[in-house]
């Protein structure tokens, strides 16, 4: 047995920064857990870049990488024959593994987790006895941390903290963007056996996926990852600010940076990521609204989803303030736009069968908007969403969903409800055109299910929304609407989308 354990590395853990400093040159082991593919339906999509993730690495590394196929994760550690050093893992359940396994004396030393740019003690830290709880003071917060677009007074660069009012413009009077398309890797030799093993897999019965297969559109690879980014923070970044909140049915990525799943499968550092954008704005190649707007993904929104999913803890995924209970329906668990007319939630929900992608206006305004109306079940739809997108793992989720989302957890994350009706869509979309439903219309067969959504809504949720200041205005509307009772019998009723 070695004085230096081995590094266990977990399939989010595959940059370079999870094995630096002391744990540089130490034999790594990845572990191919049968139970962790087979125990949830996940996108077949996703399954493909994780498998081609960590066997990518163990090619990269072939005189230190140990690649283990085993039932289960404690099955592949008494096989690697010693106890292991492992990083803080991104998950409750995998972190009650953890230490359960270091009880049991098969891993030596848990590591902080090394993906972020803040740690969970400094978190915790900075929200112990906060009256006021919000992400733009995390995000603030974070740019004095880590002197990210200060100016040398430690004031904001361009004199605001948040540019989000010049990103909200609606879609161009054209099908596409316009921008250079984004960057694709090439498929290799990895993807051809991993192809070949999920296709085996899912005719033995040894796992049951969602979606569509298709080419590998995310990196998987160190090397990848920085041509990516290099790719969008040159050709796209420029123009990423302005319709950042747009949606284009012919023009799935946009100007959107399509980096989550390298920087969730850690191939990137969120500093190193945010110290590059900076760069392109020091330089006078991207305007600062653009950059702006991109950094508070990075640095501020999935740092503060990350944070909070510790903070918060297991319980918060219980949260349920507006008493939502329908099941999620057939058509959209198998990921099926077939069945669905609204060209809006037809073009996102085949976006997630298609890629296992959607951006984020689509996952808030369509996807989530939806499902806000029709009360799903908020913890039914945090699983769907961590299951069904390439990007989605169980951290990320949460406060995603439960709080931003579905205001499941009566405004610990969002100060409102995002519901919208068919207005909001048409004006940042090209959807409602040559759409059945209407988005001006709330009654009768081409009524939008989501402007009549919204009103039956509101009247749905009306008691346990009225002490919400910014729920003011919208439920004075609720009360001054003549066919209220038609709407929410219709919407009651209503069995097509």
């Amino acid at each position: 047995m070695s004085d230096r354990p081995p590094l266990w590395l977990f399939a989010d853990q595959l940059g370079p920064h999870f094995r630096d400093g002391d744990l540089a040159g130490r034999r790594i082991v990845l572990i191919e857990s049968a139970h962790a593919f087979a125990h949830k339906r996940y996108h077949r999509q996703k399954l493909h870049l994780v498998l081609a993730g960590l066997r990518g690495l163990a090619a990269e590394l072939p005189d230190r990488v140990t690649l283990i196929r085993a039932p289960d994760y404690r099955t592949g550690l008494a096989e690697a024959g010693e106890p292991v050093v492992v990083h803080e893992p991104g998950s409750h359940a995998a972190d009650r593994l953890v230490r359960r396994l270091h009880r049991e004396g098969l891993v030596a030393e848990i590591r902080p987790a090394a993906g972020f740019a803040r740690s969970k003690a400094d978190f915790t830290s900075w929200a112990r006895g906060r009256g006021r709880f919000v992400m733009e003071d995390f995000y603030r917060d974070q740019r004095r941390r880590f002197e990210v677009l200060l100016e040398p007074d430690g004031e904001p660069a361009g004199g605001q903290w948040n540019f989000d009012r010049d990103n909200r413009n609606p879609p161009p009077k054209r099908s596409e963007l316009g921008v250079p398309r984004p960057w694709h890797p090439e498929e290799n030799e990895v993807d051809e056996r991993v192809r070949a093993d999920l296709d085996a897999w899912t005719r033995d019965g040894l796992i049951t996926t969602v979606g569509a297969d298709g080419p590998r559109r995310f990196a998987v690879s160190r090397a990848e990852a920085r041509r990516a980014l290099r790719k969008f923070l040159d050709d796209r970044l420029p123009s990423f600010g302005a319709h950042q909140d747009a949606m284009l049915a012919g023009d799935w990525a946009m100007s959107h940076a399509l980096l989550s799943v390298p920087l969730n499968l850690g191939l990137l550092h969120p500093l190193d990521v945010v110290e590059q954008a900076e760069r392109r704005y020091r330089e006078g190649t991207a305007p600062l609204p653009a950059v702006e707007g991109f950094i508070r993904q990075v640095l501020g929104w999935r740092e503060w989803v990350w944070h909070l999913y510790w903070y918060l803890g297991p319980d918060y995924l219980r949260h349920n303030e507006l008493g939502a209970h329908t099941p999620l329906p057939g058509w959209w668990r198998d990921l099926d736009p077939g069945a669905v007319g609204a060209r809006c939630l037809r073009t996102a929900l085949a976006g997630v069968r298609d890629r296992g992608y959607a951006h984020h206006i689509e996952r808030l305004m369509v996807l989530g908007n939806h499902a806000l109306q029709r009360g799903y079940d908020p913890g039914e739809l945090t699983e769907w969403f961590a299951t069904a997108f390439v990007d989605g793992f169980p951290w990320v989720m949460p406060a995603n969903v439960i709080g931003m989302s579905q205001y499941a957890d009566g405004g610990i994350v969002a100060t409102k409800p995002y519901a919208a009706g068919g207005a909001y869509v048409n004006r940042m979309s090209d959807h409602c055109r040559g759409c059945p439903f209407d988005p001006k219309r709330r009654l009768g067969p081409t009524a939008c299910p989501f402007t009549a959504g919204y009103w039956a809504f509101l009247d749905r949720t009306a008691d346990r929304l009225r002490g919400n200041q910014r729920m003011r205005q919208p439920l004075n509307g609720l009360a001054r609407l003549a066919d209220l009772e038609a709407v929410v019998e219709q919407e009651h009723r209503r069995t097509e989308f």
